[in-house]
């Protein structure tokens, strides 16, 4: 590629292939302006490459995301313009994934280790998602702050397992992923991306221009059902919950201690970082 990223890892191990790794291993790939920037330049260049006919996502180290930065200024160094006014964030996240699913070339997830709260909204803004068995999938922000920015979790999983995601914050493993809808299969960790490669070079070997009109097919029968219209108005509701006492005062204790705010949201449930279990 012709520009050089500080927080992606770029390979190309097939022929037609490309590899895009998050690359901030020591925060859990946590995502921030920063990366994102890099993250839809990336997309967009690769989508516009010719000699690449699939795109794999995934992250290096212990995870694919443990979701968003939570240090960071969110409305600072945006990589693409959104109006700065009450649900910025949300309306931004889902542009954001929209993107993604307007791009010509189909994206892969590969998910391993966590892929936590903004994690999941990028993965499942991805044409296809397959994880290892041991993953854990989840959305705890639902315990503090608010839904998700990007609510594909209806869509995708259905409303009753949908619904108890939203309501308990809980988790799922890479086999329930599958089950309930979230991803297409699951591996071991130890072949996941041997097997997503097996798969992304079957991809690659239909014509690309075939291929764009395959993913704008099923897209398309997507938005008919109204997911555009029900995903935007979603980032409504999350933009109300930023206004309730119950956020407000978990904000407050966020801004006094990350770790010490996150774990005291999940003690009681005894997960996440609370849990008993090393992870």
């Amino acid at each position: 590629m012709s520009t050089e990223y500080k927080y992606l890892i770029i390979e190309n191990p097939k022929e037609g292939v490309s590899r895009l790794l998050l690359n901030r291993p020591e925060k859990r790939n946590a995502m921030f302006n920063p990366l994102r920037k890099e993250l839809f330049s990336a997309l967009e260049e690769l989508d516009s490459n010719e000699n690449i006919r699939v795109i794999i996502l995934g992250g290096a180290g212990s995870c694919f995301s443990a979701g968003y930065d939570l240090g960071f200024n969110v409305s600072s160094e945006l990589p693409y313009h959104t109006s700065i006014s009450d649900g910025f964030w949300a309306r931004h996240v889902v542009e954001g994934a929209l993107k993604i699913w307007d791009l010509s070339t189909p994206v892969i997830a590969q998910v391993h280790g966590y892929c936590l709260a903004g994690g999941t909204e990028l993965a499942t803004s991805c044409d296809l998602v397959y994880v290892a068995k041991d993953a854990k999938i989840g959305y705890p922000v639902v315990r503090a702050i608010s839904p998700p920015d990007n609510q594909f979790f209806p869509w995708l999983m259905g409303m009753r397992n949908a619904m108890e995601m939203m309501l308990t914050g809980d988790s799922i493993n890479g086999e329930e992923a599958v089950e309930k809808g979230f991803a297409n299969r699951c591996f071991s960790e130890v072949t996941l991306s041997d097997e997503v490669l097996k798969i992304a070079e079957k991809i690659a070997k239909v014509p690309p221009e075939i291929q764009a009109i395959n993913k704008r097919a099923v897209h398309r029968q997507m938005e008919v059902m109204g997911i555009r219209t029900g995903i935007r108005s979603g980032t409504e509701l999350q933009a109300l919950a930023m206004h309730t006492k119950a956020t407000r005062e978990h904000l407050k204790e966020l801004s006094k201690g990350i770790t010490d705010a996150l774990n005291e949201r999940d003690k009681k449930f005894g997960d996440y970082r609370t849990s008993k279990k090393k992870e």
